[in-house]
């Protein structure tokens, strides 16, 4: 189901129109709800209905630890999302292609502030250049953590200074590429004797998959079906 006015093609996706669109579709605050990728909707307590299996551990987990990421998409004459690439020596999901953002500190005064204070510290990000929007759904991860994902609009002129401790690479991928169902594919591996289902979309030699590619299935989530 599309909501009134989308584009009849992922090409004709347009600053104007996202503007719009997210102004409607995404949250004005952050929500305690938990996007689930495997069924594509919001549930309220874990993330446990797109692994079953993993609820047990959910349980057994201390709290979640708030984090914040942005979701930067850039007003080129296409627009586009910028991504960054993990750096291989990290302690956790190293190499991995993920959105700017981190854990919330103490001195962040809400969830935007993180996203956009992580955006300066890891990529170099002006905030200056940044327009935030509105939120998509928090994510649980397995890795402990609730991230609530901050959707922004970023105008062109930017300039990067990858932080090389942090992140290895910044590319961008077309709006239209994420935001077209035929390009969110379920994938699983193994991983920890059990076998665990997660999105992907695979871009060329990129391979966004796990909470990334679960967070821009909400994007289109909200943008397309609400």
């Amino acid at each position: 189901m599309q909501s009134a006015g989308s584009p009849s093609q992922m090409s004709d996706l347009t600053e104007p129109w996202f503007r719009a669109r997210a102004g409607e579709a995404l949250h004005h605050a952050p929500v305690e709800s938990i996007f689930d990728p495997r069924a594509g909707r919001s549930i309220e307590l874990s993330d446990a209905d797109l692994n079953p299996e993993l609820a047990a551990d959910l349980a057994a987990m201390d709290p979640p630890r708030p984090a914040a990421v942005l979701v930067p998409v850039v007003m080129r004459t296409s627009l586009s999302v910028l991504f960054t690439v993990r750096t291989a020596n990290l302690s956790s999901h190293a190499g991995q292609i993920s959105f700017p953002g981190g854990k919330m500190d103490i001195d962040d005064p809400t969830p935007t502030g993180t996203a956009l204070r992580e955006a300066e510290e890891e990529i170099g990000l002006d905030r200056s250049f940044v327009e935030t929007l509105g939120y998509l759904d928090s994510y649980r991860t397995g890795t402990g953590f609730r991230i609530m994902p901050v959707v922004a609009l970023v105008r062109e002129g930017f300039e990067l200074r990858p932080n090389p401790g942090e992140v290895a690479e910044v590319f961008e991928v077309p709006l239209g590429f994420l935001m077209d169902p035929a390009n969110h594919q379920r994938h699983a591996r193994e991983w920890r004797g059990r076998l665990r289902h997660y999105y992907a979309m695979p871009y060329g030699e990129r391979y966004i998959w796990g909470a990334t590619a679960g967070m821009l299935k909400n994007l289109h989530e909200r943008l397309f079906e609400t």
